[in-house]
């Protein structure tokens, strides 16, 4: 059935390049060819990505002119859908652990703000028996997929919708983009997580040679027991995100004081929205610009939407002082 409705603007933005910038076969510089781009509904936001894709030049290579996608995509969405893994996730969590209809798992997520129609929560939730189902199926043509790269770099990533619930545990290749393994468990402890691991070593006809994760400690003991001799990198993004956490929680308190400071734009603009004179569209142009600063979210943890926000209202302020040097009408857009 065909889209009867727009749908939402992203909320977010997220810029996504691939970790590797040698080729997995041939060892030759990956070429940055082309960006994609791709929306994804998430549980929380709407979130776009920016994605860096990179491919091999070499003609005498297996992997000529094929794509390199960031590895990091994988891990929030499955190819050509749009709708994350975690809100797959929490659709089979309510199906099977709390018994709800399809209706009403319709009805949750849109309570949540999940904009969705049914008949697409029925073909997640076929999404979702189809990823638990996967260390049931056939796998000969992921050996043959394998084969062909003769080795695979594993990213392992663990997906839990709601505090309480059973957590999606996707193992899957960076290289082929195929989900190697996928499995609900009560708990992500070092022993259950070591099990996934030393299943996916024992059932793949080719050897892991590297590990990309984020920094959970549950994760790391388990790699340290099931893959001992195999590099372990963290996620950039991850990274970057909790070494930049002490200034991103310190940008976050500096906006929530300065937005303080700027509340009363809307009675300002009550003053002067019947009037059409020249002043009054300066105030309204004045207020817009203080509107659209305080709802500026940036990118973190690369931009600093505090200090953006002072920055903005600096300017505006600067701007409002050099009217008033010149007689102009200050005490109508003070704020």
């Amino acid at each position: 059935m065909a889209r009867k409705a727009a749908r939402p603007q992203p909320t977010a933005h997220q810029i996504l390049e691939p970790l590797r910038d040698r080729c997995p076969d041939c060892g030759g510089y990956l070429r940055s060819d082309y960006r994609n781009r791709r929306t994804v509904t998430c549980l929380g936001q709407i979130l776009r990505l920016h994605l860096s894709v990179r491919r091999c030049h070499n003609p005498a290579c297996p992997r000529y002119r094929q794509p390199y996608r960031p590895e990091a995509e994988g891990s929030l969405a499955l190819p050509g859908h749009e709708f994350g893994l975690e809100v797959i996730a929490l659709i089979g969590s309510l199906r099977y652990r709390q018994h709800h209809s399809v209706p009403e798992i319709h009805q949750d997520l849109l309570s949540r703000g999940v904009v969705i129609c049914q008949r697409t929560v029925t073909n997640l939730l076929d999404r979702y028996d189809e990823l638990l189902a996967v260390h049931l199926s056939d796998s000969r043509r992921l050996r043959r997929i394998l084969a062909r790269q003769k080795h695979l770099i594993l990213a392992l990533d663990g997906l839990q919708p709601d505090v309480g619930h059973e957590v999606l545990w996707v193992l899957r290749d960076c290289l082929s983009g195929e989900v190697l393994l996928a499995r609900s468990l009560l708990s992500g402890t070092e022993r259950d997580l070591a099990k996934l691991i030393e299943q996916v070593k024992r059932d793949s006809p080719v050897p892991i040679t590297g590990v990309i994760s984020d920094g959970q400690h549950s994760i790391r003991n388990a790699l340290a027991c099931a893959l001992p001799q195999v590099p372990h990198q963290l996620c950039h993004f991850h990274y970057l995100r909790e070494a930049a956490r002490p200034i991103y929680e310190a940008d976050r308190h500096a906006k929530k004081e300065l937005k303080k400071q700027v509340r009363g734009i809307r009675p300002i603009e009550r003053q002067v929205q019947e009037r059409q004179d020249e002043e009054a569209q300066t105030v309204r142009g004045y207020c817009s610009a203080v509107r659209s600063a305080i709802t500026d979210d940036g990118r973190p943890p690369l931009q600093a939407s505090g200090l953006t926000l002072h920055e903005r209202l600096t300017a505006v302020s600067a701007s409002l002082d050099r009217i008033e040097e010149k007689g102009g009408f200050r005490r109508n857009c003070r704020s």
